[in-house]
């Protein structure tokens, strides 16, 4: 399976935001990556569903829709409407997280679960026969351009044995501090999904950056991937 790569439009100019999503697209980029943060859940403060929905109009990419809000429920259906494609909630934040994964489904959408760095996989332990992605936070939430947490690389290695044990097609997902000095070794750990957003709009040309790190994997995923792929 291709790796897939959702560029986060977290650090991009919000002055040129729609250009620069068209060319995320035209370089090749699976998805678009949308944070959306309360200013509650996590510290800082983004958007809501109407920059979604004027984004909609400017790129036919699947909109990967990340929640990082107390009461998410609340949120599902407006964020549907906007053009979402999935959207992934925290385990934190669901007291009935069964009930908002089929929330979500029931829209029509792909569903995912997110985890903090300090949240144990035990979270989603029942519900990865439900689930279509699990976000692995390999940063605290709420910023952009922060480093990458060395104890997740076991964290990603444990969820991708429950994932193949659980024979489940649930997608592996990494958010957080990955650059080109460190992306082999997260491909390595068994990795399906990567978020990448502060190195890609800060190198100056994010789609030249796109495509190292797709070099880069195509070369990592050879060596490391082995079957589990």
């Amino acid at each position: 399976m291709r790796i897939r790569i959702a560029p986060s439009i977290l650090n991009a100019d919000f002055g040129r935001l729609a250009d620069q999503v068209r060319l995320l697209e035209q370089g090749g980029a699976d998805a678009l990556h949308l944070d959306i943060m309360d200013g509650h859940f996590v510290p800082n403060l983004t958007f809501g569903p109407p920059v979604v929905a004027a984004l909609r109009q400017a790129t036919n990419l699947p909109f990967d829709v990340h929640l990082m809000v107390q009461q998410p429920d609340n949120l599902l259906e407006s964020f549907a409407a906007a053009g979402s494609s999935s959207i992934t909630v925290h385990a934190e934040a669901c007291p009935h997280l069964h009930r908002t994964i089929e929330a979500v489904k029931a829209l029509g959408l792909e569903a995912g679960v997110a985890l903090n760095p300090a949240t144990p996989l035990s979270a989603v332990e029942y519900v990865l026969d439900r689930v279509d992605l699990v976000l692995v936070m390999t940063v605290n939430p709420g910023w952009g351009g922060q480093g990458f947490i060395p104890g997740m690389f076991g964290k990603i290695k444990t969820l991708r044995s429950m994932i193949d044990a659980s024979g489940q097609r649930t997608a592996l997902q990494v958010d957080g501090g990955i650059y080109l000095a460190n992306v082999g070794a997260v491909v390595a750990a068994g990795v399906d999904y990567l978020v990448i957003g502060s190195a890609l709009f800060k190198s100056g040309d994010p789609v030249e950056a796109l495509e190292e790190y797709r070099q880069l994997i195509g070369q990592d995923c050879h060596d490391h991937c082995g079957g589990h792929r």
